[in-house]
This record gives C-alpha cells, sequence and structure tokens, in this order.
C-alpha cells in the first residue's frame, strides 16, 4: 500500500469518524429540545389548571339591515340610471 492510498484511507476513515459524532451531537440536540417542550407543556398545562374558566361569550346577533323584508330592491335599469346620474361609470 502506498503512502498515498494509505492518507486518503485515513481520510475516509476519519470522515467517517466524524459522521458519526455529528450524529450524535445532532441527536443529543435534538432530545434537549423535546425534553424542553414536552416541560413548557407540562408547565402551560398546570398553568391553565390552575385558572379558573372564564364563561364563554355568547355571539352578538348581527343587526338587521334597515331595508324591511317587504321591500323591493329597485329594477337593475333603475339602479345603473342612478349611478350614472351619480357620476360613477358603470
Amino acid at each position: 500500500m502506498s503512502k498515498e492510498d494509505r492518507t486518503r484511507a485515513d481520510a475516509r476513515f476519519n470522515k467517517a469518524s466524524q459522521t458519526k459524532s455529528s450524529l450524535v451531537d445532532r441527536d443529543v440536540a435534538t432530545k434537549a429540545v423535546l425534553d424542553n417542550m414536552a416541560k413548557l407543556k407540562a408547565l402551560r398545562l398546570a398553568r391553565e389548571a390552575a385558572q379558573p374558566q372564564a364563561p364563554v361569550a355568547a355571539k352578538k346577533a348581527r343587526a338587521k339591515s334597515a331595508k324591511k323584508s317587504g321591500e323591493k330592491a329597485p329594477a337593475l335599469a333603475d339602479w345603473l340610471a342612478g349611478q350614472q346620474s351619480g357620476g360613477r361609470r358603470t
């Protein structure tokens, strides 16, 4: 085995060992993040359980329009004429 072959083999071996260590580092960091999220969730749930429940506000009914159901809308031709006389281009 030549010196060049040995150097190349060492480089491959070192690269493989660095990859394994970086995977371990990433796994440790991921576990730390997940543990922190679980802790924060537990704290949030405990805080929410300690607070009294706020009453749910009932939805407000919409105000009815000023137009009565007996009134009909103006005809389209009348409406267009009103728009044109008002200065609108339709």
